[in-house]
């Protein structure tokens, strides 16, 4: 099984690579040993508004977006937002400012599911852009992570469709991925289908490197993996920033 797991995850990475714009992207897994659960989040751009981003770690562990260059900063209701937030042994790492909805749910104990139960896809006409969203929390002993999915149905404003994945065990040394975009296009086409199993490494600064070389040069803005050490709550984070 193993092995069926590694090609598939090698197809799924020439993928990604071969695609010109996935947009931005969540992989939730474990690493190879089994300690640590992994978080990759990347950002992408087309427009001059949305390629003025960087991340901007903060010493409470949570991470936001910034504008690389402030003067350049024309709309940033949709680009500038806290992709990783924690509560608690609660992990979240999302696309949008949905962050902040989940975060406020789980301190006041709610669940992922009921917070984002309030929030659709992006109010980006015509692209009506997906709002992904993962979570691992430690203390849920009976599942290892969760990736969620927004999305109108084939661009219909009028219908909003919320996937939940939940993944009960980790498998060592792979994640599920999951993506706004199955491509470029106009209007961008919304991904399809279930998260796709994609390969983890042991050290973070590897998994961030596979990422990075196998996402598009131009429209690749930046990168983050975080791991949560299984046993301890222990967090790591790794950054690049074009």
């Amino acid at each position: 099984m193993t092995q069926l797991w590694s090609q598939t995850a090698e197809i799924n990475a020439g993928r990604l690579q071969s695609n010109p714009y996935p947009g931005r992207g969540i992989v939730i897994g474990l690493t190879p040993d089994g300690t640590r659960y992994m978080q990759v989040y990347w950002i992408m751009g087309r427009s001059e508004n949305s390629r003025n981003r960087v991340f901007i770690a903060e010493e409470n562990g949570f991470l936001r977006t910034e504008a690389k260059d402030p003067a350049k900063l024309t709309d940033p209701s949709l680009i500038i937002y806290y992709p990783v937030k924690h509560t608690g042994s609660a992990h979240i790492v999302t696309n949008g400012d949905q962050t902040d909805t989940i975060y406020d749910a789980l301190a006041n104990g709610g669940t992922f599911e009921q917070a984002l139960a309030t929030r659709t896809w992006e109010p980006d006409a015509p692209n009506y852009t997906p709002r992904i969203s993962g979570l691992v929390d430690l203390s849920d002993a009976g599942c290892a992570y969760k990736l969620s999915i927004l999305k109108t149905n084939q661009n219909d404003a009028s219908q909003t469709m919320r996937h939940y994945f939940h993944y009960e065990q980790g498998i060592a040394g792979f994640g599920h991925c999951i993506t706004t975009y199955a491509g470029d296009g106009n209007p961008l086409p919304s991904f399809q289908g279930e998260p796709v199993l994609m390969p983890l490494f042991d050290d973070a600064a590897q998994t961030a490197s596979f990422y990075w070389e196998r996402l598009n040069q131009d429209n690749k803005l930046s990168l983050l993996v975080k791991t949560i050490d299984k046993a301890s709550g222990k967090t790591e984070m790794q950054i690049i920033n074009k």
